[in-house]
């Protein structure tokens, strides 16, 4: 019976990490962001709360501490991306002016919101993974001796 649950922890393992691209890709594509000429930096806050709560998610759907760092290594691996020039000349991460402001704020803050996560889930106790294939314990689990 352990099949099971280690194909249910793959697959979880993969979710997370699938979901953490997808909102560093998100995040990347929300900098811009301006309503009325304003700019709204809702990518720095949508990058410190999905980087503090996606490690521990993956370390409690999973029970691996090395899925719970692969997220942040998967969004760090989305924003250093979005640095890089393509061949077409296309740069999504500037730094310029008030753009480059929230641009920093979100690689600043989004590494670091990461780091503590990823740290806090390396440092705690494992959760407890059960094994459907354990046996019952012994008793009429009232607690009490009889």
């Amino acid at each position: 019976m352990r099949a099971p649950r280690a194909v249910e922890r793959a697959v979880g393992g993969l979710t997370v990490v699938v979901v953490a691209v997808w909102l560093a890709l998100v995040e990347v594509f929300w900098l811009p962001l301006r309503i009325g000429g304003l700019i709204v930096p809702l990518s720095v806050v949508a990058a410190v709360v999905g980087n503090l709560l996606l490690p521990g998610w993956a370390l409690r759907l999973t029970g691996s501490r090395l899925v719970a760092g692969l997220t942040g290594v998967a969004w760090l691996a989305v924003a250093v991306a979005g640095m890089i020039r393509r061949p077409e000349g296309d740069l999504i991460i500037t730094g310029g002016g008030a753009t480059g402001v929230v641009n920093l704020g979100f690689l600043l803050f989004g590494v670091l919101a990461a780091a503590f996560a990823v740290g806090r889930a390396m440092a705690g106790p494992r959760p407890p993974v059960r094994d459907d294939a354990a046996p019952d314990p012994a008793g009429s689990g009232s607690g009490g001796a009889r």
